[in-house]
């Protein structure tokens, strides 16, 4: 299926058309832009696409003021904003669990007596009274580590302390002992657990959430007056958000290659570790459906993002997959 066959899409994408897209987090779960630009699926539906990175929910208010058409981000930030009046339309999802991870200082976790084989509720008290680092409040990470404290029982406002670190100040802060440990994404949370022997407390890949999935993880987003206006730029945005889900399936050689020259810093070692990880929970099902709202919706209530009466009862109008047809 594609949106750009036959010689009419063809000839309507000789037009280009400029856009920008927004990220809230720059980690493995977000590679698609990456593999839009580097594999030149961008330029073969005539887009000419800005990216930009925006921690935490600075990237949906961006979408929400006009300084950006599209976004990639989860299906349980996007309603949030919809319950507080601001809703946007979820057009296509491509990973469909979280990637975030906690990991805790080797020294942090040897003075617990901890062991990552320990129930999940076990390991998860280790974090009553520790400094744990995420990148911006109300972000994927920040949502990851507070939804863990309910698992483990405990109060996320006061058991333990939260730090604003930029991600690539995490290990920093770890090996200067400012942070016991952070909740991060894929390659960051790896390249920890790998160099400093950190202990991954808490992953979502390892089915930490399992009773949370499918979630809509990285979802591209407009607002829906975008779409109502701007047909062909929402069409040719999501068809390339899908050609890209393809392309990691098909291509899995190429798409490394595109990962190692996006992260050429990290240790070529861990990011394929990290990347073989990752890259399982990319789907080429990218229809956004009412159980991922439903499930992200309830993980934003039990991480304690959005109250019970402010939950959305009718998700009509925020998602459809009209531009994946």
């Amino acid at each position: 299926m594609s949106l750009v066959l036959g010689a009419q899409q063809q000839a309507r994408a000789q037009a280009e058309i400029s856009t920008v897209l927004v990220l809230p987090v720059a980690s493995l779960s977000y590679a698609a832009p990456w593999i839009m630009e580097d594999a030149g699926i961008y330029k073969q539906l005539g887009l000419k696409v800005e990216t930009r990175l925006l921690v935490g929910v600075a990237a949906n208010n961006a979408v929400i003021n006009g300084s950006a058409d599209f976004m990639l981000g989860t299906a349980a930030t996007a309603l949030i904003g919809a319950s507080k009046g601001q809703p946007m339309l979820m057009l296509a999802n491509m990973v469909d669990r979280p990637g975030a991870e906690i990991v805790l200082r080797k020294d942090v976790a040897d003075a617990a007596g901890i062991k990552e084989d320990a129930p999940l509720a076990d390991r998860l008290k280790v974090l009553k009274g520790k400094t744990i680092g995420v990148a911006g409040i109300g972000s994927a990470n920040h949502a990851f580590l507070k939804l863990m404290a309910h698992k483990g029982g405990l109060d996320s406002e006061r058991d333990f302390t939260v730090a604003i670190v930029d991600a690539g100040a995490m290990m920093g802060a770890m090996a200067a002992k400012r942070i016991d440990g952070f909740s991060n994404s894929p390659p960051f949370s790896t390249e920890a657990a790998v160099k400093m022997d950190g202990m991954i407390l808490a992953s979502a890949g390892r089915d930490d959430v399992l009773d949370y999935l499918p979630l809509g993880q990285t979802v591209l987003m407009a607002m829906p007056a975008t779409c109502q206006k701007q047909r062909d730029k929402c069409a040719r945005m999501t068809e390339a958000y899908r050609l890209a889900a393809q392309f990691v399936k098909d291509k899995p050689a190429e798409t490394l290659e595109i990962i190692k020259k996006r992260n050429e810093r990290m240790d070529p070692a861990v990011l394929v570790k990290a990347w073989e990880a990752v890259s399982k929970t990319f789907t080429t099902d990218l229809r956004v459906t009412t159980q991922m709202l439903d499930n992200g919706q309830r993980y934003s209530t039990n991480a304690g993002l959005l109250q019970p009466d402010e939950t959305i009862k009718d998700f009509k109008g925020l998602f459809t997959d009209e531009f994946l047809k």
